[in-house]
């Protein structure tokens, strides 16, 4: 899946990037969480649940790839999910800055380098599982990726931006679904992947009983949602609107590097 989110990218990357002035965004994640953090808030609490579902993955690769084995990579993770919860980090994070994934990052590696040793005295497996991650399939998952000699950051940086690709992969899939439109979805999902002048819109619309002029309206309206949705996973993990079209600029940088 990921290879055609990558693929997707680099097909229709020109027009997930063009602003939309009839775009409106309500408050991110990101800025709930910011502003929630302060207070021990039901609200704030659950966005940064919600963040830390998606991150939860590249940062547990990110520190096998520092050396730890999987079972010590496996609770140094819920470890550092635990603390940000528990201990609402977030409300010492900059604002200004902007990216959650940083600010995640930043903190792991303090988390490292501070709490390894201590990890290390008590019982594997002893510690409280705050969230619901999806550990048991992890390492499973890391094994099967090709080998990559790009340092540890710079692979987080592309394991976040294929995650937030699948997500909005699977939004999309599921919205679909939820319309009675699933095998339209995975008749034409691989449109996305093609620039519009590749899609054999006579031939597929052939297949799906369909005239060329309603395949080449079905795929338009799933090229535009998914270019919505993508933009509004972005903007969970900015701290404004304004930051979105350089977020996904950056995202498409990383999918290339």
């Amino acid at each position: 899946m990921a290879a055609d989110h990558t693929a997707t990218t680099h097909a229709a990357g020109h027009d997930l990037v063009k602003p939309s002035p009839q775009a409106r965004f309500a408050a991110t994640r990101w800025t709930v969480v910011l502003t929630a953090a302060r207070s021990d808030t039901t609200r704030g609490r659950d966005a940064l649940a919600q963040l830390c579902q998606m991150y939860w993955y590249p940062l547990y690769a990110y520190v096998r790839r520092k050396g730890y084995s999987p079972p010590d990579a496996e609770d140094l993770t819920q470890a550092f999910f635990a603390q940000v919860l528990e201990e609402r980090l977030v409300a010492s994070a900059d604002r200004e800055k902007g990216r959650f994934r940083s600010f995640l990052l930043t903190r792991l590696n303090h988390f490292l380098a501070d709490e390894w040793d201590r990890l290390k005295a008590q019982k594997r497996g002893g510690g409280q599982r705050v969230l619901a991650l999806e550990i048991a399939t992890a390492e499973t998952r890391f094994q099967h990726e090709p080998v990559d000699w790009r340092s540890p950051d710079r692979l987080y940086e592309h394991r976040w931006a294929l995650t937030l690709l699948e997500r909005v992969f699977d939004r999309l899939h599921q919205e679909y679904r939820r319309d009675g439109k699933a095998a339209l979805f995975e008749a034409t999902k691989g449109c996305l992947a093609q620039a519009r002048a590749a899609v054999p819109y006579a031939e597929a619309g052939a297949r799906l009983g369909l005239s060329e002029g309603a395949l080449r309206v079905a795929v338009h309206r799933l090229r535009q949602r998914y270019r919505e949705l993508l933009r509004a996973e972005v903007a969970d993990t900015v701290s404004g609107p304004e930051d979105v079209e350089q977020e996904l600029r950056y995202l498409f940088r990383v999918l290339a590097g």
